[in-house]
């Protein structure tokens, strides 16, 4: 009898307290959130339908979600547009249109997206590149981080950054400004996007077994030139075949649009030997070196999908894949960004997880501040009122509906919109420096502009009384973010890594600080 009750106690308490370490508790039944973004990566991945690039782990992703085919960043620069999408405004609201500018300067009294996690209890934790950071001056560093909005951060420095001194590069000793490649030694694990992934998968393991609720941001630095991935990667694709394209390369072609469009694809004049056919085996390994490199993200990426897999937590995860802006590749004769073309302005955005309906794409213009609110509403979150963002759940539940009729972006004092079909950039104040109007119909390649076509006048005369009410509307104080001032850049300390301390030639060097 005293064995039975004994039998009977052990029971009862198995039953109230459970014999395993899951917590079943309110926290559990939330949704998380896996951010996940690259630097400067464009739109050339398999899921994209690009015929080249080697992007599985992206495009399995895109599979298992909603991939949105006309998504734009509000600025076409690394530091503005990660401000803007952080915290749900556009770019004349947050102030910041340079990079090395610390948001609190400018708006103190924001409430960023990993904040307003932090608010709900949410862990919400920084792996690598979220806000702005040199690439790669500033990696192993904080850099323009924002303090109030992770509670935990890491910093990952690996391989690339001490061997900098191997580097390809179209001006000596540059890497992060300039054209600059390497197919590296080593493995996955010794570059800095690998250790940001390795730590990444730590982080999945705690909160798989903690239970706790998280918000983990992991930002990568590839594919931002250098262009240094491991040379497994590079042996992947063929030089030879990469298209290099010369039919926005000429002077006659420059005559056809606006003067400071022209200049937006012409300021980097290191890599204007690149428009010289002669100079085509160049062209074809730089940009053998992005596509490798973009592989080598997509496989970290991998390894980060895997885990969440492996550990269940992707039964109740939220995933959202983006990059910060785009990337030229020769288009109209043009490399890197900070264009109001749609090689800089788009960008890859895919959502996926629970509730959102396999195998979906859209082709709604949106924008990337729309994250914020849509994440707030997957959630159960309330979005703060200075976020201006849409949620985009609508489109998760039909994919051909709208939420907006244009995507804006800014660059400097000018604008550009893109709807379904039309793409409109409005150059100065009050268009007094010229035009530009695209028929993505016809014209997908942005290369004929139709602003002072007849036959296009009554679209051109819609499509300015639209930009000029989006632009309107992205200058108006949003609710709730109280004080607002100009952007002040900040004054960094010198960056002396251990690729600084050596030359091309491997030679121990000390190169002092400017300032010194």
């Amino acid at each position: 009898m005293k064995a039975n009750k004994i039998v009977l106690t052990l029971l009862f308490l198995i039953t109230i307290f459970g014999c395993d370490k899951k917590v079943p508790t309110e926290k559990n039944e939330k949704l998380n959130v896996l951010f996940l973004i690259a630097d400067d990566l464009n739109c050339d991945l398999g899921s994209y339908n690009h015929p080249q690039v080697i992007s599985p782990s992206i495009d399995k992703l895109a599979s298992k979600g909603i991939l949105f085919e006309n998504a734009h960043n509000q600025y076409p620069l690394c530091g503005p547009s990660r401000a803007s999408f952080m915290t749900g405004m556009y770019s004349d609201q947050t102030k910041i249109t340079n990079n090395n500018v610390l948001l609190r300067t400018t708006v103190p009294d924001v409430i960023t997206m990993g904040q307003r996690f932090r608010q709900q209890g949410y862990k919400s934790v920084r792996i690598g590149k979220i806000y702005h950071y040199d690439n790669p001056s500033s990696i192993g560093s904080s850099s323009a981080d924002d303090i109030y909005t992770w509670d935990y951060t890491i910093n990952p420095y690996g391989r690339d950054k001490e061997e900098e001194y191997k580097i390809n590069t179209l001006k000596e000793r540059q890497y992060g400004g300039t054209l600059s490649w390497l197919a590296a030694d080593g493995t996955d694990e010794e570059q800095t996007d690998g250790i940001g992934a390795t730590e990444a998968i730590e982080q999945l393991e705690k909160f798989s077994k903690n239970g706790q609720n998280f918000f983990l941001a992991v930002g990568m630095y590839r594919p931002h030139v250098p262009f240094v991935a491991p040379k497994k990667y590079f042996d992947m694709y063929d030089r030879d075949s990469m298209e290099i394209l010369y039919s926005g390369s000429s002077d006659e072609y420059l005559k056809t649009i606006p003067k400071p469009a022209a200049l937006s694809v012409r300021w980097k004049k290191d890599q204007m030997i690149l428009n010289d056919k002669s100079n085509l085996k160049l062209a074809q390994e730089i940009k053998e070196a992005y596509f490798a490199t973009t592989t080598f993200m997509d496989a970290q990426i991998g390894r980060i999908l895997k885990k969440l897999k492996r550990t269940g937590l992707d039964k109740n995860t939220i995933v959202v894949f983006t990059s910060d802006h785009g990337y030229h590749l020769s288009e109209h004769g043009h490399w890197q960004k900070q264009t109001l073309f749609d090689n800089a302005t788009r960008v890859p955005l895919i959502f996926s997880g629970p509730g959102i309906e396999s195998g979906q794409r859209s082709n709604s213009p949106v924008e990337m501040i729309d994250i914020y609110p849509t994440l707030m509403e997957l959630t159960g979150i309330e979005a703060p009122d200075h976020v201006v963002g849409k949620s985009l759940t609508p489109i998760f539940e039909n994919n051909n509906v709208n939420i907006r009729n244009s995507a804006l972006t800014q660059w400097r004092n000018s604008y550009s919109i893109k709807t379904e079909r039309f793409r409109i950039t409005k150059w100065g104040k009050n268009g007094e420096l010229g035009y530009e109007l695209y028929d993505h119909n016809n014209d997908k390649e942005e290369l004929i502009n139709l602003a002072n076509d007849p036959n296009y006048l009554p679209i051109l005369d819609s499509l300015k009384k639209e930009i000029n009410f989006r632009i309107a509307d992205a200058r108006l104080k949003p609710k709730g973010v109280g004080r607002q001032f100009e952007q002040e850049s900040y004054k960094k300390a010198p960056n002396i890594t251990p690729g600084d301390l050596f030359d091309k030639n491997g030679k121990r060097v000390y190169f002092k600080p400017a300032d010194e």
